[in-house]
């Protein structure tokens, strides 16, 4: 999934129109990886649902774009809402539909 940003972003010199999220390349160990990565820079906010925080979300980007997560939190605050929401909608998609037929 290709997110634009609304403004060129330069990161480390280089300028970025956007960025490439392969979310369905993300494994389990991706999403235990995001946690442990979180706790250690002692990020993790608290929150009961992982998938609440923009920490975690943010994390998980970095991670499925292969990009350090310093990229993602570098962001303007609207394309980093924009990504991490993205995150967050990928992970609950089709969480309630799974609930209704069981």
């Amino acid at each position: 999934m290709y997110i634009k940003f609304k403004k060129p972003y330069l990161f480390e010199g280089e300028t970025h129109e956007g960025i490439e999220l392969n979310l369905d390349g993300l494994k389990g160990s991706d999403l235990e990886k995001a946690q442990e990565i979180i706790a250690a820079q002692k990020k993790n906010p608290g929150n009961l649902v992982p998938e609440l925080s923009k920490v975690y979300c943010a994390q998980l980007a970095a991670l499925s774009a292969k990009v350090p997560c310093d990229f993602i939190s570098g962001l303007p605050a609207k394309d980093y809402a924009k990504v991490t929401l993205e995150v967050q909608n990928f992970l609950f998609d089709g969480v309630s539909d799974q609930e209704e037929t069981q």
